[in-house]
């Protein structure tokens, strides 16, 4: 999806300097995820090891890849935000945290999500949107079944296994991508997140100004 659109409307160009191995420096553009693959075949993810037991199905290939990048969002009062003329974009409508079994940590959401909409009083149906991380294949694919929700509203311009996953700024990037597709599609209730570690699972609810 990104190789369509280049991240278009989440993705700010941003110039630097690069060494190569031998020293010599380059001017560069970075603006676009370097982790998007368009190469990949199922052929080639299914020859690659198993990453944690012998015979397991997690791999380099269904896990997110560690990669660099920096976001940022910007939190305000409206009046403040109006008062600076800046252009809302949305509002955070409610948010909550959920515990699970820390050997279990990655399914965090499956229990976040739920309670992030009865905060909100909203329900499963409402959200046209769902970003959730994908830290495994694995843990993603069993909040996905157990919430129950539709292929078609799931990480729409793709997830930490295809964009990659910038420590520390999961939920920033994860924001600018729901946002700008909300905003896209013209839609208007999404839905952030992600598992963290030793047990913890958080979720926020978002609306499309």
């Amino acid at each position: 999806e990104e190789e369509k659109d280049d991240g278009e409307g989440e993705i700010t160009p941003y110039q630097t300097t690069v060494k190569d191995k031998d020293g010599n420096e380059t001017r560069v553009t970075v603006d676009k995820d370097d982790g998007v693959r368009p190469q990949t075949t199922a052929e080639g993810l299914g020859k690659l090891k198993a990453a944690f037991q012998k015979g397991g199905t997690t791999t380099a290939g269904n896990s997110s890849q560690v990669t660099d990048g920096a976001s940022c969002i910007l939190l305000a009062r409206r009046d403040v935000a109006n008062s600076l003329g800046c252009r809302i974009i949305g509002r955070i409508v409610g948010f909550s945290v959920a515990g699970v079994p820390p050997k279990v940590m990655g399914i965090g959401p499956a229990f976040a999500i739920p309670a992030a909409l009865e905060r909100s009083g909203l329900q499963m149906s409402d959200i046209d949107i769902f970003e959730i991380n994908e830290a495994f294949a694995s843990q993603a694919s069993y909040c996905v079944k157990k919430l129950g929700v539709p292929a078609e509203k799931l990480n729409p311009k793709g997830g930490a296994i295809a964009l990659g996953h910038p420590l520390g700024m999961t939920g920033s990037r994860m924001i600018c991508t729901l946002m700008s597709e909300l905003e896209r599609t013209q839609k208007r209730f999404g839905i952030v997140s992600m598992c963290i570690g030793t047990g913890m699972g958080a979720a926020g609810v978002f609306e499309r100004e």
